[in-house]
């Protein structure tokens, strides 16, 4: 799987942006999906995931009630709606496939096995 991540720059405090991830190669619908993000001097952190039929999701607390995750198998995209950005949201984010799991959405870097490029994300204060 060929994960290609775009959407990101820069925004103002409390505006909105859309990340999309379009998958390429094996089949994108038996995947759990995931977004994660570096921050500058930080580690990668698990941001949101959703699994493979969408009836699942889950979202690390600093983004809950900001950022929707959602995904399109007919399009073999997942999308991050990102509102109410904060400066603190400012970071490379990340798409990435679970092979390993299809019915919850794990949250370590370390399970998911495909990884997109990134795009960047600034929020400006």
């Amino acid at each position: 799987v060929q994960l290609q991540a775009s959407g990101g720059g820069l925004v103002q405090a409390g505006g909105s942006l859309r990340l999309s991830c379009a998958a390429s190669g094996r089949s994108f619908s038996i995947y759990t999906m995931g977004w994660f993000r570096r921050a500058p001097g930080k580690e990668r952190e698990f941001v949101a995931g959703i699994t493979w039929g969408g009836g699942t999701t889950s979202y690390a607390d600093s983004v809950k009630g900001r950022f929707t995750i959602s995904r399109d198998n007919a399009k073999n995209t997942v999308y991050l709606q990102m509102n109410s950005l904060k400066p603190e949201d400012t970071a490379v984010y990340y798409c990435a496939a679970d092979e390993g799991s299809k019915w919850y959405v794990r949250t370590s870097d370390a399970l998911y096995d495909y990884w997109g490029q990134g795009t960047l994300v600034t929020v400006s204060s």
